[in-house]
């Protein structure tokens, strides 16, 4: 009876306390991980049983146990892995489980011994506020088991024989009681719950992702929670979905729990009447609801001004790329059409001076007409490059192919024939220019390749040549003027450039008109323009 009474008490305790804190924390999986530790306990005894292969898998997981302990308590009290540090102890904890069954040794028990109180230690510093003082059982119940670990090596080095055998198993087994008591303590106990919600303050200050309402679900157990928010201009509380939040009438088996900020309405919560009974544990959630109030009005500031940012940009592109095009227009009908006309003249002029025979006047002509057509020359480059006129006449597939002929570098096109918006197309036309010009100058590069395809609802364009790579976006006003008209477009431009291996350049746009969103959203509502929280 010392022997098995003992044994049964381990493992039933653990299944027991499990199942209890199963049913009172359905939210947390330590209580199926204890009902596991409980029923691995037991599988020593299936070491001496007649079917030999399920004898030698039962010795083989004698000491399994030991790996669902860490695993407990390193998850303690969700029960759900954390950090890839989580991860890695876990993992290490089975392993050792494993290996203490084939190699048992005093060090494998000092050394697990250390991680156990390793882990308690580090959570215990991890915790805070409330959730500390509901660990302190733990940790001293978690403590106590690392010394009992220790002492049953101890003992083992100095009573090789066996003589304290009984003695240290006893003293093991208690240790395993005594731990299995005090989580489901610490897990029933309110301080638990009050904890979990100051996990969450620390949670939404850390991370924007998921919702407040979602994280209150969790921590207090109740997946009917519904949480709205103060709408000035509507004299209403705004559910997560944007709409108006009905409150429940008397009766209805909901409570209603209203936080204010300096006599304001702010925000109310809808919940089960048994989840908030604790007045330290509402004070806990009303301090939640008020931090994420005032985070989602920041964010809803923030967000105003980065669509103003984002619209400011939109404009000053715009607006220059008008002045361009004006630009382009006074060039073409102001200065290259007096040019043409001047190298009319010159022409009549050499004409003239041919029939009369003053070959000195005809060498001085053809020397102006060169300068003039290096001039015209000159100035039409000009002219492009603030406004291509052949591609609001002709289209992108043309006005590609102009640019792939007046490179010095051989460069195939591939380019659809079908007309995009205007601005998406001058985009894609001087991320091309600019990516040419730059294989031309700094390449060193024998081909090229321009393509550009439309998916979707996106376009992307792809510049790659065979040259000597090397090529930096941050460098040169070109490329990170080019970066910031597509980025203002809504899209990107990436640059892959080793050396040796050529350049890549390749650019993506949406083809509709992309909303000025900053990327951010309120963790807790959607909050309509021009509205407060």
């Amino acid at each position: 009876a010392a022997a098995w009474i003992p044994d049964i008490a381990i493992g039933w305790t653990w299944v027991g306390s499990g199942l209890i804190a199963s049913t009172r924390r359905p939210d947390s999986r330590t209580g199926m991980l204890m009902v596991a530790m409980g029923f691995a306990w037991f599988l020593g005894n299936f070491a001496v049983v007649a079917f030999m292969p399920f004898a030698w898998l039962a010795g083989q997981l004698l000491f399994l146990h030991r790996g669902l302990l860490v695993h407990t308590l390193l998850t303690f009290p969700s029960g759900r892995i954390g950090s890839r540090f989580d991860q890695a102890v876990i993992v290490l904890g089975y392993a050792a489980a494993i290996a203490t069954a084939t190699a048992s040794s005093p060090a494998t028990d000092v050394a697990f011994a250390l991680v156990v109180s390793g882990v308690a230690i580090r959570d215990f510093l991890k915790a805070r506020g409330p959730l500390r003082r509901a660990r302190v059982r733990v940790v001293a119940a978690m403590l106590t088991f690392a010394a009992v670990l220790v002492g049953t090596a101890i003992g083992h080095a100095l009573f090789p024989a066996g003589d304290a055998d009984w003695i240290l198993l006893l003293a093991y087994e208690a240790a395993l009681i005594a731990l299995a008591v005090g989580m489901l303590v610490a897990l029933v106990h309110p301080a638990w719950e009050r904890g979990a919600v100051a996990d969450l303050v620390i949670e939404l200050s850390e991370s924007r992702s998921g919702t407040l309402r979602d994280a209150l679900a969790r921590a207090l157990g109740d997946p009917s929670l519904e949480i709205g928010y103060w709408h000035g201009p509507s004299a209403a509380f705004v559910g997560t979905s944007g709409h108006a939040l009905a409150l429940p009438e008397g009766g209805s088996g909901r409570a209603i729990t209203r936080v204010f900020v300096a006599d304001q309405p702010a925000a109310v919560l809808v919940h089960d009447p048994a989840v908030l009974d604790d007045q330290g544990l509402a004070d806990s959630v009303a301090m939640v609801a008020r931090l994420a109030a005032a985070n989602a009005r920041l964010q809803a500031d923030v967000l105003g001004q980065v669509a103003e940012v984002r619209a400011s940009r939109r404009r000053l592109l715009d607006a220059g790329d008008d002045e361009r095009r004006r630009l382009e227009r006074r060039i073409h009908e102001g200065p290259q059409q007096h040019l043409s006309v001047l190298s009319e003249t010159l022409a009549q002029a050499r004409g003239l001076a041919a029939q009369a025979g003053y070959q000195s006047s005809v060498h001085q002509i053809d020397d102006a007409q060169r300068v003039l057509d290096d001039a015209t020359l000159d100035l039409g480059e000009l002219a492009r490059g603030m406004h291509p006129r052949i591609l609001s006449e002709f289209g992108l597939a043309t006005a590609l192919g102009e640019l792939a002929d007046n490179s010095p570098v051989r460069v195939s096109v591939d380019a659809p024939a079908k007309r995009l918006r205007e601005e998406i197309e001058e985009a894609v036309y001087f991320v091309a220019a600019e990516a040419l010009t730059n294989v031309a100058k700094h390449a060193n590069a024998s081909r090229a390749s321009l393509t550009v395809r439309q998916h979707q609802d996106r376009v992307s364009v792809n510049v790659t040549d065979d040259g000597i790579g090397g090529a930096d976006l941050n460098l040169g006003s070109g490329l990170r003027g080019i970066a910031d008209r597509v980025e203002t477009l809504g899209g990107s431009l990436d640059l892959v450039s080793l050396r040796g291996s050529g350049t890549r350049l390749m650019a993506e746009m949406p083809l509709g008109r992309k909303p000025d969103r900053s990327g951010l959203e309120p963790p807790c509502v959607r909050v309509p323009s021009g509205t407060d929280v």
